[in-house]
């Protein structure tokens, strides 16, 4: 469901919680002509630019400068409207202290949450975000179900890590492909996000299903291997097997003058060829 479809709108003073802002942050981008909000009331999409400005000025972008770019029609946030942005996430009304009173799970265990999605460690009177509660069911039933909390912390953890490392490289790969060519041709870049809105969706969930279909997949493997062990321990306890102990096989690989590669070629060049390598040796010890 879009924002359109939803029809919420949230006060002046709502939205600069729900984006974790200072009221007076919120006057400063109406003033500017950022957000336009003439009857007071802003939209989930203006939550979303507010917490945008506050990035981009945190970044050192001057912000009465891209007003003046968007007054002109030079610069605009209107991409931010589209659907595929509403996984910007706003703030909820409850902290991560009074969530985790609420839900029976230690604090410290629940702030981690923050971290898995990319951010830095939260205070316990910070603001859980509305893509954070979607994440909470998960840890509270593995508690209910007697999950160790380390447990649940390295799954969460290594999730987290792992899917920043798809999300960085899926920024780059759209960068590369998609914005950065528009842009060296000319477009301003909020045209070049723009111009993607004819096929941005269609990619997102197509993108989306492969990236559960490869989880899918790795999981069967690694399934397996459970499967695998929980066969071979209940055969070894009945006296019809004897396990056989397999030593671990190491393989090292160094790249010769890859250092010299990387200064005479440049970091892409350097990259290229060890990916290549990459794949060669992987399909060769695979073997």
């Amino acid at each position: 469901m879009t924002d359109a479809t939803r029809g919420t709108d949230y006060s002046l003073a709502e939205a600069a919680r729900r984006a974790g802002v200072d009221e007076t942050f919120v006057d400063r981008l109406t003033g500017l002509g950022v957000i336009d909000a003439p009857n007071k009331r802003l939209t989930a999409a203006d939550i979303r630019r507010v917490q945008l400005s506050q990035t981009l000025e945190n970044a050192g972008i001057p912000l009465d400068g891209m007003a003046g770019m968007m007054r002109r029609g030079e610069l605009s946030m209107s991409f931010l409207d589209t659907p595929t942005y509403e996984r910007f996430s706003a703030l909820s009304d409850l902290t991560f202290a009074e969530l985790a009173e609420r839900k029976g799970i230690p604090l410290d265990l629940l702030m981690i949450v923050r971290e898995a999605t990319g951010s830095a460690a939260p205070q316990p009177t910070d603001f859980v975000r509305e893509d954070e509660l979607e994440i909470v069911p998960f840890l509270e039933l593995q508690l209910s179900l007697g999950f160790r909390p380390q447990a649940v912390e390295r799954l969460l953890r290594v999730t987290g890590d792992n899917l920043r490392r798809i999300a960085l490289q899926e920024a780059d790969w759209w960068y590369g492909e998609v914005m950065g060519p528009r842009m060296a041709q000319g477009m301003s870049m909020s045209d070049a996000a723009n111009s993607t809105e004819p096929f941005n969706e269609e990619l997102t969930a197509r993108a989306e299903k492969a990236l559960l279909a490869t989880w899918h997949a790795n999981q069967s493997y690694a399934w397996t291997n459970n499967i695998i062990s929980g066969f071979e321990q209940t055969l070894v306890q009945a006296g019809l097997y004897t396990k056989l102990e397999r030593p671990p096989a190491m393989c090292f690989l160094d790249i010769t003058g890859y250092t010299r590669l990387t200064q005479e070629r440049g970091d892409a060049a350097a990259a290229d060829m060890a990916g290549q390598l990459s794949r060669l040796v992987q399909r060769t010890s695979v073997r």
